[in-house]
């Protein structure tokens, strides 16, 4: 299975997991608000409740203390708590579900408040109003009042309309309980679904994430090693159990790429053993007919000095010098095809005295002069290679140079892990134009009748010095000298 296929399918495990426990969630909270707004409402009822209670001794309390003092301000009492009543049946009745026990109370509430009203404080009202005109009248009032409010039934209609109103807040205070119990226990139940998906939500990303990490890690390690092995030249190498995925393709990849390098790498060795066997059989087979040609010119000089005239003379010297110059090819090829064959031991190289060395091999020319830095650094190298590419360097500064007077510099500056060296002379210098075709091999900026040259020196030190991954450059310009720049490693590890 594709990698990218099990992240997706775990990404929306996981995100199937987290929207379920939203979603729970957002149920849970609706749940509350509804909650909210009951017990809001279960709050206006008890409160009209009580305001109920209230208003009702009022009334009672104003009706006989307007009786007792015939103070109006006790009927004001009591046609204010009478009126504010009347909104509060009407709002409990907006509040409380049609059809409840709680609405068939409340019914009978309004019905003991009328009965009340009608029967006792409304007639007994109308007679203290009577009262106030006669004196007989005012005993048939007080006769009537004991008959009501002494004797009659008003306390029980009283005590009867309480505990109406008792069992009416009861019902509301259950109905509270209830639906704060089922509120808690829907809590608790949420808290553990959200816990138990939020815990597995976790755990299986970590897994997830575990197991990608592990299985991409060290199909990715296989892959380095096999990086490693191919770089030190085993091509040999391959990762098993590539699989389908996106690492196995590239693993298979890999394997391909291997077996391609390994096929593609012994062709170039072949190659370039047969190019190396090539080099030498044609450089020794082709001296062979030079030194009979040559023997064959001296013995026609040696035979026939006198009686040679001077015109073939030259041209018998003409012939000898094409010779040794076809000779110096020869050993220009063989000495270009064998840069890099042999293993060159490391060893620790001053170079100061590796350039006194060099100055034996620098062709005499009067009033040039080669001055060294005093303080060259000292190495631990391959000695050959850099002593061939001093040389090269120094005595092509010497050989082309084309002054009566002049000087050859050689000196160095430290670059990070690397040291600069620098050979500069103040000869005609080379134009920019021909920058790049003096390190090709066989290239020449000279007639060779002129200088005698074979042009592999600067080809031999690009090979060196590219073969270990180093550079070099060239500052010149024509007329004005020329300064060649290589690099070379401070230390080599074994």
């Amino acid at each position: 299975m594709k990698i990218s296929h099990i992240i997706l399918v775990s990404f929306f495990f996981i995100l199937i997991l987290f929207s379920i426990t939203t979603y729970i969630n957002y149920r849970q909270s609706g749940y509350i608000i509804e909650n909210a707004k009951k017990y809001e409402r279960s709050t206006i009822v008890v409160r009209n409740c009580n305001r109920f209670q209230r208003n009702f001794l009022n009334m009672v309390s104003g009706l006989r203390g307007y009786l007792l003092t015939n103070e109006t301000s006790f009927i004001q009492t009591y046609d204010s708590a009478f009126l504010e009543n009347i909104e509060i049946l009407g709002e409990l009745h907006s509040l409380v579900p049609d059809g409840s026990d709680q609405q068939i109370l409340l019914d009978d509430i309004r019905q003991l408040q009328k009965y009340w009203v009608d029967e006792f404080a409304s007639p007994l009202l109308e007679a203290k109003r009577s009262a106030m005109e006669s004196k007989k009248e005012k005993m048939e009032f007080n006769t009537f009042y004991r008959q009501k409010m002494v004797y009659g039934l008003e306390k029980d209609v009283q005590r009867s309309l309480q505990k109406k109103f008792s069992s009416f807040m009861n019902y509301e205070y259950a109905f509270r309980a209830s639906n704060q119990e089922s509120l808690t226990a829907t809590l608790n139940q949420t808290r553990r679904i959200t816990f138990f998906l939020t815990t597995v939500s976790v755990i299986l990303g970590v897994c997830i994430s575990i197991f990608i990490a592990f299985y991409i890690s060290s199909r990715i390690l296989k892959m380095v090693k096999m990086s490693n092995a191919i770089a030190a030249g085993d091509y040999n190498v391959h990762v098993n159990n590539v699989g389908k995925s996106e690492l196995g393709l590239l693993a298979l990849s890999l394997n391909n790429m291997a077996r391609t390098l390994g096929s593609s790498i012994d062709t170039l060795r072949r190659q370039k053993d047969e190019l190396d066997q090539f080099a030498h059989i044609v450089s020794h087979d082709l001296k062979a007919p030079l030194r009979g040609i040559d023997n064959v010119v001296t013995w026609i000089e040696e035979d026939h000095s006198i009686s040679l005239p001077l015109e073939v003379s030259k041209y018998l010297g003409l012939i000898k010098g094409r010779i040794n110059r076809a000779e110096n090819l020869l050993n220009g090829v063989l000495s270009y095809a064998r840069v890099g064959q042999e293993k060159q031991f490391k060893e620790i190289v001053n170079v100061t005295d590796l350039l006194m060395e060099v100055r034996g091999y620098i062709p005499n020319r009067k009033g040039l002069t080669l001055a060294i830095h005093p303080d060259m650094p000292v190495l631990y190298t391959e000695r050959i290679p850099l002593l061939q590419v001093f040389t090269n360097l120094i005595v092509n500064a010497f050989k082309y140079h084309d002054k009566e007077l002049g000087e050859v510099k050689v000196y160095y500056r430290s670059e990070d892990h690397v040291y600069r060296f620098f050979v500069e002379d103040d000869g005609p210098g080379i134009d920019p134009a021909y920058h790049e075709r003096i390190f090709a091999i066989f290239q020449t900026l000279h007639e060779r009748d002129t200088v005698e040259s074979v042009g592999v020196g600067l080809s031999i030190v690009r090979k060196i010095l590219t073969d270990r991954g180093l550079s070099i450059d060239l500052s010149s310009q024509s007329g004005r000298g020329s300064i060649f720049s290589f690099t070379w490693l401070k230390t080599e590890i074994e």
